[in-house]
């Protein structure tokens, strides 16, 4: 009787192992308006505003890896490494950045093209004689909610910023970004109060170039070494600098943005 139940589990077992095993088949139709993550290759272009995105390139390809925190940089718009460097756009993310080596990292304050021929689009206005007025100056910088009117002198060492505003060489005074310091204590504090400035308030700048309106578009505290605010830029922006209060290594750094 034993011989016989096990010939048949015998035979049962190999019966089910030469079955053949079949995969399930089945078909899902993904639906018409899918609302998970599309196609992000170069060719997704942004266009649906028609504004100030248009056609600007929003894949992964032009994606930054935000800087280190506690870097100089880490709240600077549109800075850091490309996340795909051999797929990154050779165009200009913003104003005041540029392309640097081979494309991999965006920086501000550098106009050093790239090594593909790639010269950034910025605008710039070189301090000429022409621009002096008689009594030595280059205008002056006015801002209402101080109650603020002074005169603007070429450079920023303490000689110059004991007479008025001081213009940062190396930058604009007209077309692009204007860069100005002046003391924050003592009696040639022109500067002392840009920190308490509201986001929007008004600041105007008058050369022999004509006379410009700006609104604030930024108040914030920056290392004395960050000079990312002196970068060259493709708009017309107003940059001022004061020093900090009991705290030697930092700055007070103003943004205004042409009305």
């Amino acid at each position: 009787m034993k011989k016989i139940i096990t010939l048949c589990l015998s035979l049962c077992m190999t019966a089910a192992l030469a079955a053949p095993a079949y995969a399930l088949e089945y078909s899902i139709d993904a639906p018409d308006d899918y609302d998970f993550g599309r196609n992000t290759s170069i060719d997704v272009i942004h266009t649906a505003d028609g504004g100030a995105m248009r056609n600007e390139d929003v894949s992964k390809n032009a994606a930054l890896i935000p800087p280190v925190f506690g870097s100089e940089s880490m709240n600077a718009l549109h800075t850091g490494e490309y996340l795909t460097p051999n797929l990154a756009p050779r165009t200009l993310p913003t104003a005041g950045a540029v392309i640097s080596g081979n494309g991999d990292v965006v920086t501000p304050g550098s106009t050093v093209s790239s090594g593909n021929g790639y010269q950034p689009a910025v605008l710039f206005t070189d301090v000429t004689s022409e621009l002096y007025y008689i009594n030595g100056s280059l205008g002056k910088i006015e801002i209402p909610t101080l109650g603020l009117s002074v005169r603007i002198y070429q450079g920023t060492d303490s000689k110059t910023l004991a007479k008025g505003v001081g213009h940062f060489e190396d930058t604009s005074i007209w077309e692009g970004n204007v860069c100005l310091a002046a003391h924050n204590r003592g009696a040639n504090s022109y500067f002392g109060q840009i920190h308490t400035l509201n986001i929007g308030d008004k600041i105007t700048l008058t050369t022999k170039l004509g006379t410009r309106t700006y609104k604030v578009t930024d108040v914030s505290k920056v290392s004395e070494t960050d000079r990312s605010g002196l970068a060259d830029a493709s708009e017309n922006l107003l940059t001022l600098y004061t020093c900090v209060r009991n705290q030697r290594d930092q700055r007070w750094c103003v943004t205004a943005v042409e009305t």
